[in-house]
């Protein structure tokens, strides 16, 4: 895709380009990036952005938050707000190796569960996460009250379930390293840390 694609894709608002943006810090063990991430208008739901190729999207990700102000500017748009929210998903997947002994980290959880599911929706897929039911609405609701010790043991399994699968999407989707410098492409298999 030649960047004058791109730019017409974005201004287009492809995959939710036409919301406000943020720049999205995603701190994890195995990929580490900051993203841009749609707030959705009205009753659309938000999505991390997302650059259609041929067959699948891809997720343009940066090293700074200066460089995504960069990528957004030449665009002719801007930031909703100058800084970058940060999602320690480090914290999340340390967890993951050891639930049962381990503290529940609520608020990452939390950050990870919703991101997940924008990442999901801007790639255009949101059956690579486990379909969600009323033990996820429950223990969601839990979570977000900040009671995760008193989740049934049917409601922590759904939980790591999908947090698992989160975590593979982040770590496996494709993406498109700095597209504002470079075209180069990376297919989601080991995109350095620290990207």
């Amino acid at each position: 895709m030649t960047e004058i694609e791109m730019v017409d894709v974005f201004a287009a608002g492809h995959r939710g380009g036409r919301g406000s943006l943020y720049a999205y810090r995603v701190r994890g063990l195995g990929r580490s990036a900051v993203v841009l991430w749609v707030g959705g208008e009205g009753d659309e739901p938000d999505q991390v952005l997302t650059l259609p190729e041929v067959d699948r999207c891809r997720v343009p990700v940066f090293m700074t938050v200066r460089q995504v102000r960069m990528y957004v500017s030449r665009r002719g748009r801007r930031l909703a707000t100058p800084e970058a929210d940060t999602l320690e998903l480090t914290r999340v997947q340390r967890w993951l190796e050891d639930p049962v002994r381990r503290r529940v980290p609520a608020g990452a959880v939390l950050e990870a569960w919703n991101f997940f599911e924008d990442l999901a929706r801007g790639l255009g897929g949101v059956h690579r996460l486990p379909r969600q039911g009323a033990v996820h609405d429950s223990a969601y609701e839990k979570l977000f009250g900040g009671e995760c010790a008193a989740w049934t043991p049917a409601e922590q399994r759904a939980v790591l379930e999908l947090v698992t699968a989160g975590v593979e999407l982040w770590n496996s989707c494709p993406v498109i390293v700095n597209p504002c410098s470079t075209i180069a492409v990376d297919g989601g298999r080991g995109v350095p840390q620290g990207l």
